[in-house]
This record gives C-alpha cells, structure tokens and sequence, in this order.
C-alpha cells in the first residue's frame, strides 16, 4: 500500500513553490524599495535640511493655515500669502541686523584705527574698583594707553584678512539663501496638498506600522508645536524683555542686542553670555548701576524662562519630562545645527512614546506589555 502521508500532488508542489515565488518577490520589492529610498535620501542629501525646514514650517503653521482655508476657501493665493509671510518673518530681521552689522563694521574698523594711533584711554570706574584697583590702573596705563604695545595686538586686523572672510561671508550667504528658496518652495506645495499629503502619509504609516504608526506621528507633531511655542516664542519674548531693558539702561545698539538675545535664547542657556556682554559693555562705559542692572534682571528672566515656563510648553504638549526635552534640544542642536531644535525633541518624542508603549501595563490582562503585541 502506497504511503500517502510521504507523497505531495502535483497541486500541492505548485501551490507550494507559488507561496515560495510570493515570499522571494516580496522581499526583493522590499530590498528593492529600500534600495530607492537610499540612493534617492543620497542623491538630495544637499537639499535635505531645506525639505526638513520646510516641513518643520508646514507643521508649525499648518493650524492656523485650516482656520484661515475653513474661513477664506480653498485657493492658490492662500499657501502663497502664508508663504511670503513666513519668508518676511525672517527675511526683515535678518535684514536689520545685517544692515546694522555692516554699520557696525565700519565702526569697528574705525575704532582699530584710532586705538592704533591714540591707545585705548582708561574707564572711569578703574581707580574706583573696590579691590585692586592700584594694580589695575597701573596695569592698564601700562599696556592698554600706549599704541606702540597695542600695534601687536592689532597686526592681525588688517584689510586683505576682511576682505577674505567678507567672501566666505558672501559664499556662505549665497548658499543659505538657496536652501531658503528651497525650504520656501517645499513649505508652498506641502500647503497646497497638505490634505493629500496628511491622507497619503497615514495610509503608509497604517500600512507600515499599524495603529501605533499614527500615535508616532502625531507624538512628532505635537514635539514640533511645542519646541515652536517653548523655543521660538519664549526666546523672542526674552529677547523682546531684555530689549526694553538695554534701552532704559542705555547699553549700545539695544535693537541690535535685543534681536541676538532672542535668538540666543531659543537654545536653553544660550543666552547668558549675550546679557554678560551687554553688562561689560556697560561697565566699559562706566555704567555699573545700569550693568548690575541688566545682569540682575536678565538672570532672573532667563531662569524664569528656561526652568519653568519652557518645560511647562514643551514637555506639556508632550507629556515628556524636561530631562527628555532638554537632551533632544542639546543634542539636536549639536548633531543638526538649528534645524535640530526641531528635529531633536521630535526624535527623542517618538523614543519617549515608544519607550512608554512597551513597559506600559496591559489593564485588561494585568500583563506587561513586552508579553503583548506591540
């Protein structure tokens, strides 16, 4: 009698060596996909940054672009007049400040002149520090008042060295400038067909990671939303306090000072050398009622800022703790320059919540989630 258990028929070995054929081609689009999405990821790789600030703009907008598309109706001059309303938030700042730089240049270059020919004359408040202030005189008398010790000093400053960092300057410029059309240009089409996009980018991550696919993405978003509200409008609003404070107590180019201190301030930390400079400038000009001044009060606002209200608009619309943010924030800017402000708490967001989806207790089975299907 034949054994029927060790023999297969002709069906089953073609329905067999099909399911092998079905796995052996699904891999291969797979490798293939991913081999496409690589050289593709290669081949932008200089326009990476400017699609990545785009999208970060996007994001960062896109609530208010609904309100006004729900008001107004859908049309082609909306995303262009948000467009060009985000292209004017940065373009008129960085205008002023390069317009008073290059002013401030020409002083400087000025002053190099005069300190050359004439020395640098000695502060008021010298003689009357309260300690060493006999040796600081002398000191300063001695190696400061003189221009034939302070010629060495300056050989370096010189005509043909500033017209060579005024080219890496401009270069440097010309490429910035680039990637901003370009980030302009992405922010444009992702509001066109924002609600094709959004459609098309959960239909992927569905079919890609399920259910949490979609809790990533929104955990991403709402980072982005919240590093927006806790980086850039806290730091203009330190910027915009400290600013009003460098105009009451007389420190030179307030506007200016204002401007780099809101800036500073959008890196955690980052804006007590802006004030500590601003409080020796007006020591140097013997101001040193309006130096404590400008020190007391931007410590007490940058402390304010950074220990309550900054983690209470990141980590709040995250649900991360400040440790978190604070590591994304640093890491991100060290890694990614600027754009990591972003990119750095959207990363460690997604870690978070991954992090929180697997040791998390399952309330129906009174099990841990690693014994669960994530």
């Amino acid at each position: 009698m034949t054994d029927l258990s060790s023999s297969s028929s002709p069906d089953t070995i073609t329905i067999e060596a099909s399911a092998s054929t079905g796995t052996i081609q699904r891999r291969a689009r797979g490798f293939l996909a991913l081999f496409f999405v690589a050289i593709g990821l290669y081949t932008l790789k200089g326009f990476l940054p400017a699609l990545l600030w785009g999208c970060v703009f996007t994001i960062s907008i896109w609530p208010l672009y609904r309100r006004a598309e729900l008001r107004f109706g859908r049309s082609d001059w909306l995303p262009m007049i948000f467009t060009l309303a985000v292209a004017l938030i940065f373009l008129v700042p960085v205008s002023l400040v390069g317009v008073k730089v290059a002013d401030e240049a020409r002083s400087a270059l000025e002053w190099i002149d005069d300190v050359r020919n004439n020395g640098i004359p000695m502060p008021e408040w010298v003689p009357h520090l309260p300690f060493m202030a006999t040796q600081a005189t002398n000191w300063w008398q001695n190696h400061m008042t003189s221009p034939q010790r302070l010629s060495h000093l300056l050989h370096s400053v010189d005509v043909g060295h500033g017209m060579q960092m005024t080219r890496q300057v401009g270069t440097q410029l010309a490429r910035r400038g680039t990637l901003f059309a370009f980030s302009l240009l992405t922010l444009f089409f992702l509001l066109k067909d924002g609600d094709s996009v959004i459609r098309k980018c959960l239909l992927g991550s569905q079919r890609l990671f399920g259910e949490q696919g979609e809790s990533l993405a929104k955990q991403m978003i709402s980072s982005v939303h919240g590093t927006l509200a806790g980086l850039v409008l806290v730091g203009l609003g330190e910027g915009a306090i400290m600013g009003i404070v460098y105009m009451s107590t007389g420190a030179p180019q307030p506007l200016l000072f204002a401007m780099v201190t809101a800036v500073a301030a959008m890196i955690p930390f980052l804006a007590w050398p802006t004030v500590g400079l601003v409080a020796l400038l007006l020591l140097a000009k013997s101001s040193m009622i309006g130096a404590i001044v400008v020190a007391a009060i931007g410590s007490v606002v940058i402390f304010i800022a950074d220990h309550f209200i900054r983690p209470a608009l990141i980590g709040g619309s995250t649900k991360m703790p400040f440790l978190w943010v604070l590591l994304g924030i640093l890491g991100g800017a060290e890694t990614w320059g600027l754009l990591g402000l972003f990119l750095g708490p959207a990363i460690m967001s997604a870690l978070h919540l991954l992090w929180t989806l697997w040791t998390e207790t399952n309330p129906r089975k009174g099990i841990y989630a690693k014994d669960t299907e994530f």
